[in-house]
């Protein structure tokens, strides 16, 4: 038996619309980034994009577990000294709510460019709104 790749037009990428609406954080990030790669796919090939693309919206409506909506913070460090910033998840949830799953699905993808690739079939909203319905997306429920 031999092992089948893929090729380029074999791949069929559909659209999913995902609602966060009071969804954990990380249970719903595993999910879109399952999606994302593709490995909900017969034909998953780990070096190959074979992805869906996954639009979120009301991405300020999703939650936290525990005592983490309080001391859950995000970091950035320009490289200089004194430069590194901490913004607690409250102020990221209330100024870039898009952020949160961003970040959080980042995380769970490879760190290479096959990662950077798709990361951009990733489409988060903060509100119920969003201008992909042209593209026919199915609602996914998670």
């Amino acid at each position: 038996m031999k092992t089948v790749t893929p090729k380029a037009d074999q791949i069929t990428q559909e659209w999913f619309v995902v609602d966060a609406t009071d969804k954990v954080l990380g249970r719903i990030s595993t999910e879109i980034a399952r999606i994302l790669r593709g490995k909900h796919k017969p034909y998953f090939t780990p070096h190959l994009d074979t992805g869906d693309y996954v639009v979120v919206i009301n991405a300020e409506k999703v939650r936290l577990t525990g005592n983490k909506e309080l001391s859950k913070s995000y970091q950035r460090y320009s490289g200089y000294p004194g430069g590194l910033r901490e913004i607690p998840f409250a102020r990221m949830q209330q100024e870039k709510p898009e952020e949160i799953i961003i970040h959080a699905v980042k995380g769970m993808l490879p760190k290479n460019a096959l990662g950077r690739q798709i990361m951009q079939k990733l489409k988060v909203y903060a509100g119920p709104e969003h201008p992909h319905m042209a593209q026919k997306p199915q609602t996914l429920s998670i």
